[in-house]
């Protein structure tokens, strides 16, 4: 099989081209802290080609649900260093996401109660998931000029902490309409400065995240996470197919890992591959000219299908790893696959977490 053939991206030697996908979990401690429990969970998983650690705020102003952890603390660092070596103990390669929520924070989740930040002041549709349940989303607060570079900043420092915890790379999130996305997409930005307007002014924060990231980590260790398609977060661009075009190009230049797609998503919670109506990695094969991960409701079959058209370099895998720690020798065997418990997915605690069986186990 493809999916468990070897793969070399920058330093890291990937045993197969399996990914486990950045998955939030909402299972950080008192600080935003990673727990234990987070190493056992991750380490779990470490026979994934490499391992994608959740979205990780970059500042506690970019904080987007509770429990998520953060890369900004002394103690955030300690608290992934024994996730780092729990993986590295089990042989795997482990990425860090690095994250700011923007629009869709909440002030019960933000420092002293301030109001969410974003590249306008638009409210999107929906609800916020809060300490106190879900609340409406509130009107953002756009960022003045000058305080752009300060969120650079904030993603170069998490970079340098990420590699002070011992990661063996990044990953950027610009997917999901979080704060990046929000920058490049013009239903969330209609901004008139440098940073709004044309696709390359939408562009450009994205672009400055990548080199600042890039100078602390290098060539081949840095990834780029973009969904073209995906509504979520209230997300909607007039031209996706330009905004996010021009964005894959301009990625060329950075010799990253990867870049990494979500693939288009049809009716409820239902994910497919990319059927041609969408903007899917098969979109993106003939622009991104480096290692294309593709994301998305992916099983043994269709991942190896993508895998051998040559549509895509690596598969992510969201719930079926969350489900299955052991999911490359469950594939290697085309054994049974444990079924995952949706309502645990954010909960707290080890049901549903660290208690999925493995084959082994179950015999």
């Amino acid at each position: 099989m493809r999916l468990l053939s070897p793969f070399q991206i920058g330093a890291c030697e990937l045993p197969n081209r399996m990914l486990l996908a950045p998955l939030t979990r909402c299972r950080a401690e008192v600080g935003y802290v990673p727990q234990e429990m987070n190493a056992v969970y991750y380490a779990q998983r470490a026979t994934a080609g490499l391992v994608i650690a959740e979205a990780t705020q970059v500042s506690p102003f970019g904080i987007g649900y509770p429990n998520t952890p953060g890369i900004y603390s002394r103690e955030q660092v300690e608290g992934w260093k024994r996730v780092t070596e729990s993986v590295h103990a089990k042989g795997g390669r482990i990425f860090l996401q690095l994250w700011h929520a923007g629009r869709v924070s909440h002030p019960l989740l933000q420092p002293d109660g301030e109001i969410p930040v974003a590249p306008s002041a638009i409210k999107p549709e929906g609800m916020a998931a809060t300490p106190q349940g879900e609340k409406p989303y509130v009107m953002p607060r756009a960022l003045d000029i000058e305080e752009i570079p300060e969120i650079i900043e904030q993603f170069r420092t998490g970079a340098k902490n990420a590699l002070e915890a011992e990661f063996d790379g990044i990953e950027i999130h610009s997917a999901n309409g979080y704060l990046l996305d929000q920058f490049l997409q013009d239903n969330s930005n209609q901004r008139t400065d440098k940073y709004g307007g044309s696709v390359e002014n939408r562009a450009r924060l994205l672009l400055e995240v990548t080199e600042a990231v890039k100078s602390v980590w290098g060539v081949g260790k840095v990834g780029v996470r973009l969904s073209p398609s995906s509504s979520f977060n209230d997300m909607h661009d007039s031209n996706r197919t330009e905004t996010f075009g021009y964005v894959a190009d301009a990625l060329n230049q950075f010799d990253l890992a990867y870049l990494h797609i979500i693939e288009p998503r049809i009716q409820g919670n239902i994910t497919v591959e990319d059927d041609g109506t969408g903007l899917g990695a098969r979109h993106f094969r003939s622009i991104y000219k480096g290692t294309l991960v593709a994301a998305g409701g992916y099983t043994r079959e269709t991942g190896e299908t993508i895998l051998s058209e040559g549509h895509a370099d690596l598969v992510a895998y969201g719930r079926l790893f969350l489900a299955n720690p052991d999911l490359p020798d469950r594939f290697a065997t085309n054994s049974p696959l444990n079924k995952y418990d949706r309502s645990t997915f954010y909960s707290s605690g080890e049901q549903g977490y660290i208690d999925y069986p493995t084959l082994e186990e179950l015999q």
